[in-house]
């Protein structure tokens, strides 16, 4: 029987929960007696196909997405297509979002400010997605509560603290576009794919800022929704 230790060392220390667990330490115990679940271990396994690899890298926020080579398959986890990726800007840990709290003076009262660690959920028409939502705070206007944010994995709130803003509405998203199937123009709505969306749903917004850069195109989507 393996000793817990020799079992941490195959882990991949991520600590991402995917497995049920809330750290690679607590899995390595359950696996001393039932080294079978390792097959819980989507970073590791061999019975899961590349697409839910794929899927949950881009969940636990922490991932390499240099090596991820496979071509798009221009529909979503629902079967539904889509226009275009949306990927993140470079040195960025995550999709830039710009947000506005159901109370928009929880941006003063809590004292928002750049670099804090947040959770909240997109309710209602700008997206309803299911999912908290993580991320670090890039920039705040207190005077009228709206904030911009880029969204990650719940490891960081779940090793340094967060701060709890509730619902919030999705008013854009700011990205760069490496893979597209459609003409891009502005005041044109598309059909697209957050690449580190958790659910791997398709979204839908209008473009209103296009920019050609060395990394990709430069855009910025608003008015959006899920589906």
């Amino acid at each position: 029987m393996q000793k817990s230790a020799t079992i941490i060392e195959t882990l991949p220390g991520l600590n991402c929960g995917l497995c049920g667990f809330k750290s690679c330490d607590e899995f390595a115990a359950v696996l001393v007696k039932q080294p079978d679940e390792i097959i819980k271990c989507i970073h590791i396994s061999d019975k899961k196909d590349s697409q839910e690899q794929e899927i949950t890298a881009r969940v636990c926020g922490t991932c390499d997405f240099k090596n991820i080579t496979q071509e798009p398959t221009w529909k979503d986890s629902l079967g539904r297509e889509y226009d275009f990726i949306l990927d993140t800007f470079p040195n960025e840990p995550g999709p830039r979002e710009t947000i506005l709290p159901h109370n928009p003076l929880l941006t003063k009262e809590m004292d928002m400010k750049k670099g804090d660690i947040m959770i909240g959920r997109p309710l209602g028409m700008s997206c309803g997605c299911p999912i908290t939502h993580c991320g670090v705070v890039m920039d705040v206007d207190q005077k009228t509560g709206v904030m911009v944010w880029c969204v990650t994995g719940p490891l960081g709130p779940r090793h340094n603290g967060y701060k709890d803003i509730g619902y919030y509405s999705a008013e854009a998203y700011d990205g760069l576009i490496r893979s597209t199937r459609k003409e891009l123009k502005i005041g044109m709505r598309y059909f697209f794919l957050p690449h580190r969306c958790m659910l791997q749903w398709r979204h839908s917004g209008l473009i209103n800022f296009i920019n050609k850069t060395k990394q990709g195109i430069s855009v910025r989507v608003e008015g959006l929704w899920i589906g």
